[in-house]
């Protein structure tokens, strides 16, 4: 019977091990292979679910011969990592379904990432997977050559893993940490090559650095924005003209991202990646790591430009992460939203885009023909669909429509014959009746309900920031942002921080998992609670971070090699085959890069040189290869600036002074820090920071340190 039309009975299940030990396997068959499944909210790993997991000839396959086990990259990413890596060096590429044979000693024998299965159909999949081979037939060969060549297969897999493990070392070719002078630091020209390889890649017409797919990678953005806002010495060696070219590609990338159907025009948040390369059709999952990033990204396109345009986005992106779905009842921020949905209530198949795609009739039938085709004309919609057909392998988007700008409301109002406000009153009001209409008569994607750390950490950096910045533009909104943050930061104090055992957990669903903290959870948090305090000024959130940043230097330095963090804690977890380091940037920035960012921002806030020279020896752990690939390390760049010319810290006493926080907030500041004492505030940090224990706390002032240097006076802000 296919899975496609009922549901598979227990016994023709895939019966996954809970766990990486084979401690865990079903009696007898612990010297089996074991099969490594990682799928994910994309449409094709659904599509692998269904096909291949769901088939009874493919369940009784795996739970005779094998030892199935279902990795949640989101809760270990460790894993992940290390067979991400096996696949992409045996095959060329990589991506989700990850699927790895691995031997009981955990080393792998063979992977891909899709297959087909008994229950393929064109339909489900498109046309470019007709020849390759299917599941099945891997599952039984890999069962045969097993059986008859254990042996080989082991020595095999051993060759390999000394490779990956080799190829792991490599990957950093830093100096040992006793072999660095302290002196030692990369030059600011790296910045330079960065931006020279953006620039050649630039898509000159779309926006973006690819062809398609093309995705955001917040973090390049990042960087690009952020070169014109370092002190003058940063565009004396890159150029200031350089500066403002590397400042226009990434607003003009926002901008198409912003009116493109990437975007979800008619909701909230954005899509993980476009199909297209003019991100007029998205991949239509939203994830987390994405949406923090993004909203920080923006936020700082608004403050540079003061464009309306980046602010709108800024509100979409933070709404999305403030009300349901994805803001956590309990407090906190859920994982992702599926691709797939049902098309209505009614139906049994899941489709790709369903929640978010439109028929002009149905659009006609919510808003009328007048309003209909008013917000028609402005988002690009066609009788016929807007999906060009090569781009619709699944037949799932016959007649349908992408919402993405096509217009502007001041052209379109010239063409109608309409005033600006006619069209803009029209396109407010046709956006609410269309999302009511969907949220009443469309069932939601699935939704991911962990609430993982490292994630909510970057949302509460970036609503932190938010807070602050529309303070003084929407008060309402920006309460909103920080009471999200303040929020988010409680939840994973009370439910994911163990006091006793001074370690902090992973994820949370329905109560605390089992996974303790990776490296990115503890730097990504960190990132959060600095600027949470800067927010607020509670120096609780800072306390916080420095208790965090102590355990992570304690449990996930690399105290034997040239520095930096592992990815996982000491010591090592007897379900990983190695520890992974790794300063690249990626769709997330690296844990290294943040880690070294937050070791700079404590060590200016504290005055603990101790935090500025661990931040020195992270960079300098990936000393080669940021010299040789410094794009793929975009997020290092700032902390290389820092280590060359140095942090701001900037301390306010009494009371507060709105003209000096206004200057403070107006604009991007990535190498200044603020802290505040007195009136209540900063009684721990004047503990903490030597520097501050003379100051009169309750004395009204601003004094400003830099290069060893403190003035006193607002103008040195």
């Amino acid at each position: 019977m296919s899975a496609s039309s009922s549901k598979p009975t227990e016994s023709h299940q895939v019966r996954y091990v809970s766990a990486m030990a084979s401690a865990d396997a079903p009696g007898g068959v612990q010297d089996a292979l074991h099969l490594v499944n990682r799928l994910s909210a994309s449409q094709r790993c659904h599509v692998m679910e269904r096909e291949s997991f769901e088939s009874p000839q493919v369940a009784e396959l795996l739970n005779e011969h094998f030892i199935p086990i279902k990795v949640d990259r989101e809760e270990r990413p460790d894993i992940d990592a290390i067979y991400m890596n096996y696949v992409q060096a045996t095959t060329g590429s990589g991506g989700w379904p990850l699927n790895v044979f691995i031997t009981p000693d955990l080393e792998p024998v063979f992977g891909g990432t899709y297959f087909p299965g008994p229950n393929h159909s064109m339909t489900a999949i498109g046309r470019a997977v007709a020849d390759q081979v299917g599941f099945l037939d891997i599952v039984q060969k890999i069962k045969t050559i097993w059986t008859e060549q254990e042996g080989r297969c082991r020595e095999s897999a051993r060759e390999i893993t000394r490779q990956l493990r080799r190829f792991a070392e490599e990957g950093v070719h830093g100096l040992r940490m006793d072999e660095k002078h302290e002196s030692e630091t990369l030059e600011i020209e790296l910045l330079d090559e960065a931006y020279t390889h953006f620039r050649g890649r630039y898509d000159r017409v779309n926006g973006g650095f690819s062809s398609a797919p093309k995705f955001p990678t917040p973090v390049n953005l990042s960087f690009l924005l952020r070169m014109g806002q370092w002190p003058e010495a940063v565009k004396h060696v890159v150029g200031e003209d350089d500066c403002d070219t590397a400042r226009d590609m990434a607003i003009h990338t926002l901008q198409n991202m912003a009116r493109g159907g990437v975007r979800d025009q008619i909701g909230y948040g954005f899509a993980r990646y476009s199909v297209t390369k003019d991100w007029s059709l998205p991949h239509f999952e939203k994830m987390l790591y994405d949406q923090a990033q993004l909203l920080d990204v923006y936020l700082d396109a608004f403050l540079i430009t003061r464009d309306p345009e980046m602010l709108g986005a800024v509100y979409d992106i933070a709404t999305y992460l403030t009300t349901p779905p994805m803001a956590a009842p309990t407090g906190g921020v859920f994982s992702a939203e599926d691709a797939d949905s049902y098309p209505s209530k009614s139906d049994t198949e899941k489709c790709e885009g369903a929640f978010y795609v439109w028929t002009l009739k149905e659009i006609h039938s919510v808003l009328g023909c007048r309003d209909g085709d008013i917000i028609a004309r402005f988002y690009g919609v066609c009788p016929d669909g807007n999906v060009a057909r090569h781009n619709d392998p699944h037949d799932e988007f016959i007649s349908q429509n992408v919402f993405r700008m096509t217009t502007t409301p001041s052209a379109l109002a010239r063409d109608l014959g309409m005033s600006e406000s006619a069209i803009n009153s029209t396109l407010e009001s046709g956006r609410q009746k269309l999302r009511e209409h969907r949220e009443t008569h469309r069932p939601r994607p699935a939704l991911d309900d962990k609430i993982i750390v490292a994630w909510n950490g970057l949302a509460v950096s970036a609503l932190a920031r938010t807070a602050s910045t529309l303070a003084s533009i929407n008060p309402s909104k920006a309460s909103a942002c920080l009471n999200a943050a303040i929020s988010a930061t409680s939840f994973i104090r009370r439910e994911l921080f163990d006091e006793e055992t001074q370690t902090l957990y992973r994820v949370y669903r329905s109560g605390r998992g089992n996974t303790m903290g990776l490296c990115e959870d503890y730097a990504f948090l960190i990132h959060g609670l600095i600027d949470l305090y800067e927010a607020t000024f509670d120096d609780t959130y800072l306390a916080f971070a420095d208790q965090l940043q102590k355990i992570q230097l304690d449990r996930f330095r690399d105290t034997d090699g040239g520095g930096g963090f592992f990815t996982t804690p000491s010591p090592h977890p007897p379900d990983l085959l190695m520890r992974l380091k790794s300063g690249m940037d990626a769709a997330e920035p690296s844990s290294n890069n943040i880690s070294a960012r937050n070791l700079y921002r404590l060590s200016s806030m504290l005055d603990d040189e101790s935090y500025a020279k661990a931040a020195a020896q992270t960079v300098m752990a990936f000393e080669a290869e940021v010299e040789q690939f410094p794009h793929t390390f975009a997020g290092m760049l700032g902390s290389v600036v820092v280590g060359r010319l140095g942090m701001k810290s900037v301390i306010l006493s009494g009371e507060e002074d709105p003209e000096v926080m206004k200057k403070l907030r107006e604009r991007v500041r990535p190498n200044t820090t603020t802290a505040a004492v007195g009136k209540g505030r900063g009684e721990w940090l004047r503990k903490r920071n030597a520097l501050l224990a003379s100051l009169d706390p309750d004395k009204n002032g601003v004094m400003v340190c830099e290069g060893g240097v403190c003035k006193e006076g607002p103008e040195y802000v």
